[in-house]
């Protein structure tokens, strides 16, 4: 009797503590670790790390026992070395369980029933890790870099714990934790009004006291605030405590507390900066309050409260603390729950959740330091702005972010949407995008002045002398040691990109609005490539399939494209081809006057050989035509606006236009003129033989054989053929200029046969001339009513006489040239190659002669080739 119960389980009021396999603790994580974040590693540390929560929630005291065994093997990790002596960074994965950490000793270290004994211990343990040289800094790179802006830790030493003055500028995760004043819970104060609520407390204090200030009992209006100099994530980081170690109504009572302080702090700095707004916009520039962003903070302040709030508006019974709902197929449902404190002001959790990320996201803030820091802050506001879209917007939640979005606007310093912000403020497109596409049904006046705020990216302006405007560089190519390190440039200016192509969808059909967007994106879009994008989807929208087009937004598309042709116009850009061709399309779409105003003003958008070769072109064709159905007088005045375009850019560029040119203005004789002309003029000065020939052979094609030869023979006084060259790409032309000549009668052969001799030295090319020439009579293909002898020339007289000389002399030249470096293997290509002379040689009357001379001569200066005379003597005697 009065023994007890041994089934019964330990007592209510007995400390619950659960058996801590501590090897097994300390092997699981080697193990995990060693495995680099690989194979799910990563997941099972995660879930180590909601083991530990959910110790904490349970108030057994071997959550801290568990996660110094963890963190233990954490800095034994033997990549930390290896990262700090190479100076590599630490890989993401790593860098987001070593954060998880971080938050979890914050959420020990402000454990509200702890003694103070045990805490003592734990900061012991802590600055021992925290002054290790291989402790990671927050940004996941060693020191390497610039001091962190984003430091944690309040400066006010009084206030700190002991030591924590010396800080150094670059926090560490285990260092969050030491800043996070853990005697504040002992404060009489705050332990006391945490634990009960207790009103009457006035609310004159000064504002380095840490305490809760409470207002008169619930039925008047007060607020309950918290009045206090520490920063917000710590004040956070005590809500993410009180939940953790299972007070939820205190969590929640806290996290109203620090929303109605930062409501306040919001009035107040907006009434400073009514009185300094004049002073600042003169300036154009503004400090930033706030040095330490929340989005992105290691302790993510503003998802913490969001949770809190949220969670006690749920509507399905799962009361997962830490919104692990990443399964879940469909978004958590939420009911409209009264503040406790103020039901009469009709307050709910649920606005509260929806204004505090507002908040929070539109604070404005400095770019953090390091790609991690940066990255986070990225990764941080979607994953906000997706808790936020689950949000299903009534009555009062489009209340609540109407009055938000409106202080955001006239917010001075505190808001990232205000009139002036910092040049490297965080960008607010991703957060503006959201609030556009959720007020548009609305209020759109406000969604647009909203998001055309936010179009800026500042880092970008450029400081440089404001000149020309039509070729905006990025800043860094101007003043490269003023242009700080964002290592996420690229991804926030795509995010601009998107948030101006969601209000010219909007926008379609509305002039006006179409308008202020285009002006927007011409102003704060500095890269070609994504005013291109822009250019494409706007057009894209504007031309349904199934619907006439929108010539509103096709304008815009249009006017976008023909600034992308000015920004790329003198910057090299490998999709310049394809841009060049969508513009055509774009402005055929739009109509004449559009291809009429391109054609007049080419040489601002594109190069002569753009304009000719794509432009001028693909407008002159018959499809083109056919699709804008043009009338006779629209067809001529396109037709004219072509030629002129052509003969600017022959003029400008006569090397890469003069054929394309003289190609658009075929149907016109006048210009047709002046095109052959340029072609003349350009030919002994601008002009390469491979384009005369190109050009001679068009003039043959088109009819006109004696511009052809006219221009063949200009061409022959650029080529230079030496006796080695009988592979030439050139041969082909000098072919065809001859056999031009030839058909031409014997004028025109007698003029280009100097020239040939002259050009050419390659004695096989010479003698298959001579060849052609010999065959047939000149001009037997020539001009119909030409007179021809229709007798065969004589190899003897002028002016084959001299191309027959000019032919020996080439054989006899490269005889010697090959003699002289001859190796055995190529003697019997050399017996066929004199054959081929000796036929050269028997054209001439006394040809034997000559041959049986020049053989005699070989014979004699290279007796030494004994093998090679030998094989000349058998052949040739």
């Amino acid at each position: 009797s009065g023994a007890p119960d041994p089934t019964a389980g330990a007592s209510i009021d007995d400390e619950n503590c659960w058996h801590l396999d501590e090897e097994q603790v300390r092997e699981q994580v080697k193990q995990f670790l060693s495995q680099g974040g690989y194979y799910g590693s990563g997941k099972q540390l995660n879930s180590m790390f909601a083991k530990v929560r959910e110790m904490l929630r349970m108030r057994d005291s071997n959550g801290a026992r568990m996660l110094t065994l963890i963190t233990e093997q954490f800095m034994a990790d033997p990549r930390l070395a290896l990262w700090r002596q190479q100076g590599t960074g630490m890989t993401d994965k790593c860098r987001q369980l070593w954060d998880e950490l971080g938050a979890l000793w914050v959420c020990i270290v402000l454990n509200p029933h702890c003694k103070s004994d045990e805490k003592s211990c734990w900061l012991r343990v802590l600055r021992k890790w925290n002054d290790m040289d291989i402790c990671p800094l927050e940004d996941g790179n060693y020191g390497t870099e610039l001091p962190n802006i984003t430091n944690a830790l309040p400066q006010n030493s009084s206030h700190s714990h002991e030591g924590l003055s010396k800080w150094a500028p670059k926090s560490k995760p285990t260092s969050r934790s030491l800043g996070s004043r853990p005697n504040g819970w002992q404060q009489k104060h705050r332990q006391r009004e945490m634990m009960r609520c207790v009103y009457g407390a006035s609310a004159r204090h000064s504002e380095n006291e840490l305490i809760w200030i409470f207002g008169p009992p619930p039925h008047t209006h007060t607020h309950i605030l918290w009045y206090s100099i520490e920063h917000v994530p710590t004040a956070c980081a005590r809500v993410d405590a009180l939940r953790s170690h299972g007070y939820p109504k205190e969590a929640l009572r806290l996290a109203v507390a620090i929303i109605n302080t930062l409501r306040l702090h919001q009035q107040r700095q907006l009434e400073i900066y009514k009185h300094q707004k004049k002073e600042l916009l003169q300036r154009g520039a503004t400090t930033v309050t706030n040095l330490e962003g929340w989005v992105g903070h290691p302790l993510d302040p503003i998802g913490c409260l969001f949770l809190t709030l949220t969670e006690a508006c749920r509507i399905e019974d799962e009361n997962c603390m830490d919104g692990a709902d990443v399964g879940d197929s469909k978004p958590p449902a939420y009911q409209h729950v009264p503040v406790s404190s103020c039901q009469d002001l009709g307050e709910s959790y649920l606005a509260l959740s929806l204004e505090v990320a507002l908040m929070g996201m539109g604070q404005q803030r400095v770019m953090p330091e390091g790609l991690y820091a940066q990255d986070k802050v990225c990764r941080n506001e979607e994953l906000i702005i997706g808790r936020l879209q689950e949000l299903e917007l009534d009555e009062v939640l489009v209340q609540t972010l109407r009055s938000q979005c409106i202080l955001l606007l006239e917010g001075g310093p505190f808001s990232g949407l205000g009139e002036v912000i910092h040049r490297e403020s965080v960008p607010m497109h991703t957060f503006a995008k959201y609030l556009f596409s959720a007020l548009l049904p609305y209020d759109a006046d406000l969604a647009y002045k909203l998001a055309l705020r936010a179009m800026r990216l500042p880092v970008l302006e450029s400081t440089a002398p404001s000149g020309d405007i039509s070729h905006p560089h990025h800043i860094v190519s101007v003043v490269p040691s003023r242009y700080p390190r964002w290592f996420t440039l690229g991804h926030l200016e795509s995010q601009q990109c998107e948030l101006a192509s969601t209000m010219l969808t909007a926008a379609k059909g509305d002039m006006l609005r179409l308008r202020t967007v285009l002006e927007a994106i011409q102003k704060n879009i500095h890269s070609s490539s994504l005013i291109f994008k822009l250019a494409q989807d706007a057009f894209k929208i504007a031309t349904p399939a199934d619907n006439p087009p929108d010539i509103t937004l096709l304008n815009v598309a249009l006017e976008l494209g023909l600034q992308v042709m000015r920004m790329t116009l003198s910057t090299l850009n490998w999709r310049r081809r394809e841009m060049v061709r969508w513009l055509v399309t774009c402005a055929t779409e739009v109509g004449v006057r559009a291809l009429v105003s391109i054609l007049q003003s080419w040489y601002t958008l594109f190069t002569p050989t753009e304009a000719t070769s794509i432009v001028a072109a693909t407008v002159m064709s018959h499809n083109t035509i056919l699709r804008l159905s043009l009338d006779y007088p629209q067809r001529e005045e396109l037709a004219s606006c072509a030629r002129t375009l052509a003969l600017q850019c022959a003029m400008k560029d006569p090397q890469n236009c003069a054929l394309s040119a003289l190609t658009l203005c075929e149907k016109d004789h006048i210009a047709f003129e002046t095109a052959y002309q340029i072609v003349i003029d350009a030919a002994s000065t601008g002009m390469t033989y491979s384009q005369l020939f190109t050009i001679a052979r068009y003039m043959e094609h088109r009819g006109y054989p004696l511009r052809a030869f006219k221009l063949a023979s200009l061409a022959m006084t650029h080529l230079n053929l030496a006796y080695n060259q009988d592979t030439h790409p050139a041969i082909n032309d000098v072919l065809w200029a001859c056999a031009l000549s030839h058909s031409l009668g014997k004028n025109e052969l007698a003029a280009i046969i100097p020239l040939v001799v002259k050009s050419v030295h390659c004695a096989t090319v010479l003698s298959d001339i001579l060849r052609r020439c010999t065959m047939t009579a000149p001009g037997l293909a020539g001009i119909p009513g030409r007179r021809n002898s229709g007798k065969l020339m004589s190899t003897d007289k002028a002016p084959l006489r001299q191309l027959l000389d000019a032919t020996i002399s080439a054989y006899i030249n490269t005889t010697h040239s090959r003699l002289t470096h001859i190796s055995p293997r190529h003697y019997g290509e050399f017996i066929e190659f004199l054959s081929k002379a000796r036929e050269t040689f028997l054209l001439a009357q006394d040809g034997h002669i000559q041959f049986a001379q020049f053989i005699d001569n070989l014979k004699q200066i290279y007796k030494g080739k004994k093998k090679l005379m030998m094989l000349v003597r058998e052949r040739f005697g």
